[in-house]
């Protein structure tokens, strides 16, 4: 597979993560938004844990940037294939610790929480994905 073709697959496989991300919320929120909350006591818990759920992403970065790191030395040689898939795997992981916050936010809405945490809980991960496009460099 030549190096264009990678780039291809890891730009659309970062697209389908972002629609992972924000399709849930936005969908359970139209569709449970305007319903009674089911534990309107833990909203602010929730919110709590989202935001902590961030720091979650912390280690798999650390992987992932390591990773990367090993990719670009590792261009133009025989191990290139084997760092390619490594940074994949890598790369998989951080984007599942990534979207946590949204996912939390999607559950949030049952328990009543409002539309600017939500989107906070949810820009948060698209942020944290945002750093998780592959550079330039590796083109």
């Amino acid at each position: 597979m030549t190096r264009h073709n990678r780039r291809r697959r890891f730009a659309l496989a970062w697209w389908w993560q972002l629609l992972l991300i924000v399709a849930p919320v936005l969908l359970i929120s139209r569709w449970f938004g305007s319903a009674e909350a089911v534990a309107p006591m833990l909203a602010m818990p929730v919110f709590i844990v989202g935001v902590s759920a961030m720091f979650v992403s912390l280690r798999p970065f650390g992987v992932y940037k390591h990773a990367l790191i090993a990719t670009g030395k590792a261009l133009d040689t025989p191990n290139e294939d084997a760092a390619w898939l490594s940074l994949a795997a890598a790369r998989r992981k951080a984007l599942l610790a990534a979207s946590l916050p949204a996912w939390i936010a999607a559950i949030a809405v049952f328990t009543g929480l409002e539309t600017v945490p939500l989107c906070l809980l949810t820009l948060s991960s698209v942020v944290v994905l945002y750093l998780y496009r592959l550079p330039s460099q590796l083109a």
